[in-house]
């Protein structure tokens, strides 16, 4: 099983592109080391561009560079990137520049460069801004494909990759659909079970999710899971269906817990007017320094606290 950075994916993963379009450039503020750039700047010095420590810059250069027929992919940090909502918001998404911004390190699972250096606020930013795209995949697979899906989209694209490392979810087979969301595992009708979940997981903590849900199979809760890679414009027709067929919902997202995923869920049943209940699973304050696995225990992503979150939701909704 593979264990990989979706940041490393992505670096792999515009260096394949770049050799085949000559169109893509990369922007950097400073951080090409770790937002893995490195290589693409090496193959391709004349189409990399470096700005220090400037992403107002860097977004700018970006939007210009769009409207001048290249595709540009803007990188730095989550935190840093969405920091500059102003700049995003009339260069890029007013504009409606071809501009992929990409945001790594996000989420409390970086570790111990602690809350200063973490994106968790980013999704909520970018989901308020009219067509702008939101890609979040879960491991290699899925970020090598949905990085060529924005290579050849028209128009704004944030992607937000994981600094820690993790597990495939998907095998060769798998096919990056856009909009769609990826399935993983669904609940049964096997006679016994006490209530059938739908769990709704994205990027760092999918498969944690995952797991946990097999888990909880085990203490006789039936559950489906599925991994949602595109945020904006979300599935919605996936969400009522399942919505409507189990009897809890569940988000889980490594990121705030207000304007994510969850959010966004809620949003869609409640205009539906549909009661499933539903329990979201995300970051409800400032991050600390730790160690990837303790921050993930700490808030709540680690597998035996995802089943035990679920477990008590299911529990305190069937009395």
């Amino acid at each position: 099983m593979a264990h990989k950075a979706t940041r490393s994916s992505f670096g792999e993963a515009i260096v394949k592109l770049g050799e085949k379009d000559p169109q893509i450039v990369v922007l950097d503020a400073d951080l090409g080391k770790s937002t893995m750039t490195g290589d693409f700047a090496k193959k391709f010095p004349e189409r990399y561009f470096e700005f220090g420590i400037a992403e107002q810059n860097m977004i700018s250069t970006a939007s210009g560079l769009a409207l001048a027929g290249k595709i540009p992919f803007a990188t730095s940090f989550a935190c840093f990137l969405v920091g500059r909502y102003e700049n995003i918001r009339m260069s890029v998404a007013y504009s409606r520049a071809n501009v992929k911004l990409v945001g790594t390190h996000a989420g409390v699972g970086i570790g111990e460069d602690g809350y200063s250096q973490m994106g968790t606020e980013d999704i909520a930013l970018l989901r308020s801004l009219p067509d702008f795209v939101i890609l979040q995949p879960a491991d290699d697979r899925e970020t090598q494909a949905a990085v060529q899906w924005a290579s050849l989209y028209k128009g704004p694209v944030y992607l937000r990759f994981t600094r820690q490392k993790v597990h495939d979810v998907h095998d060769d087979h798998y096919q990056f659909k856009f909009g769609k969301g990826d399935i993983l595992k669904s609940a049964s009708s096997k006679d016994g079970h006490k209530a059938k979940v739908a769990i709704f997981t994205t990027g760092g903590v999918v498969y944690n999710s995952l797991k946990a849900a097999e888990e909880l199979d085990k203490e006789g809760i039936d559950s489906s899971v599925i991994n949602i890679h595109t945020i904006k414009p979300l599935d919605k027709d996936l969400v009522l269906e399942l919505a409507r067929a189990h009897k809890q919902i569940v988000s889980i997202e490594d990121h705030s817990i207000i304007g994510g995923l969850g959010s966004a869920i809620a949003e869609i049943v409640a205009e539906a007017g549909i009661s499933t209940k539903l329990l979201r699973l995300g970051v409800k304050e400032f991050g600390y320094s730790g160690s990837p696995e303790d921050l993930y225990e700490k808030f709540g992503f680690s597998i035996p606290k995802i089943k035990q979150s679920i477990l008590s939701f299911i529990t305190t909704e069937s009395k």
